[in-house]
């Protein structure tokens, strides 16, 4: 069996509540988002807001809005897709659903690479699928003028081939406040704790295990701690037709000393920083930057390390958006960079006097 799956097993068989459980929800949906280093939580307002802060749901301007997104990770071996569509049911309440799906294909299963007779038969080999999947359901409510709150319930699915598997259940919690040229936000992620029961087909890799002197993997529970992303975007008209947004997230989480620019026994504080500027809200340019850390060289010495982000958007015919990102999502381990690719279509927009406009697309006197 590929030292691969082993670690997959082992990994995925801890229990309680491990410091990275349920990291594929992490990554993030959206080339826009993703070309702004992922600082979104105050500023989305699309069909994307349900992966980001669910309350962003109530400023889509169109009716039915649609989205598909497919990135490729560490030079093509993991896949990243996601699909998600939202509506409004009335004038004060929104919904949504998401889909996302994260997966290595195609590993190789070697267990019966030699026959009964010891001989060498490359026709054995099997293979199978490592994938996390994930449906997210959304609803928002249009408190105000001002205030916004939405709540995402989470169904995760996670596998590696017929070796072990995992359901899990989770909520999150958002709101935006909307200001004259300020927006404020908040994402409480995995409010209540998420958790994924695992069970695993132990006498399909005990032979193995014995051989190479490994614990049997047991059915077991894995909680993903509560993490809260505190965030603030601020609007700038620099002319009638340029406008720019700069966005600053704050991520803390609550499971011990990581290795961020602040962290303490406590919590620890993952900064991200996003850029950017529309023309004629046409043509976008973006930017961005996260997961700042201290690295250790192999000389003793010390040198910081972040994960940029650049991007470009599109819009065509008023209905179709088309954007690019381009992220480093491995600067600290040479990784190279990776693609992303993302169409959002809406359809039917809003009259002028529906709810969504109201604080969302003010504008300097």
């Amino acid at each position: 069996m590929p030292i691969f799956l082993l670690y997959l097993i082992e990994a995925q068989g801890q229990s309680l509540a491990p410091k990275y459980s349920n990291e594929f929800l992490q990554i993030g949906v959206g080339a826009r988002a993703l070309g702004m280093g992922g600082a979104q939580v105050s500023n989305v307002r699309d069909v994307t807001a349900a992966y980001w802060n669910p309350a962003g749901i109530l400023g889509v301007k169109h009716e039915h809005e649609f989205s598909l997104m497919h990135a490729e990770y560490f030079a093509g071996i993991a896949k990243y897709d996601y699909a998600g569509y939202t509506t409004a049911i009335d004038e004060e309440n929104q919904i949504a659903i998401s889909l996302i799906r994260f997966g290595v294909d195609d590993i190789p299963d070697t267990r019966f690479l030699y026959d009964a007779n010891g001989a060498l038969n490359y026709n054995n080999i099997q293979f199978f699928n490592a994938a996390d999947y994930a449906m997210i359901l959304s609803y928002a409510r249009d408190f105000s003028d001002i205030v916004k709150i939405g709540v995402n319930t989470k169904v995760i699915h996670r596998n590696v081939g017929k070796f072990a598997n995992a359901w899990g259940f989770g909520l999150d919690l958002g709101g935006i406040v909307l200001l004259d040229e300020w927006r404020v936000g908040v994402m409480l992620r995995d409010v209540t704790t998420t958790f994924n029961s695992w069970f695993h087909n132990a006498e399909m890799v005990r032979e193995v295990y014995a051989q190479t002197n490994n614990e049997v993997p047991i059915n077991s529970t894995e909680l993903t701690l509560p993490r809260a992303i505190f965030s603030l975007t601020r609007d700038i008209w620099l002319t009638e037709e340029i406008q720019m947004q700069a966005i600053l997230d704050l991520e803390t989480t609550f499971d011990g000393q990581r290795n961020t620019i602040v962290r303490s026994n406590l919590l620890s504080v993952d900064p991200r920083m996003g850029l950017e500027v529309a023309y004629k809200n046409l043509v976008y340019l973006r930017g961005g930057a996260g997961n700042v850390q201290r690295i250790k060289n192999f000389d003793a010495s010390y040198s910081t390390a972040f994960q940029p982000s650049f991007g470009v958007g599109f819009l065509l015919n008023g209905l179709v958006h088309i954007d690019y990102a381009m992220s480093d999502i491995g600067s600290i381990s040479q990784t190279p960079y990776s693609h992303i690719f993302s169409v959002k279509v809406g359809l039917n927009q809003h009259k002028d006097n529906y709810r969504i406009y109201k604080g969302w697309d003010k504008k300097p006197n």
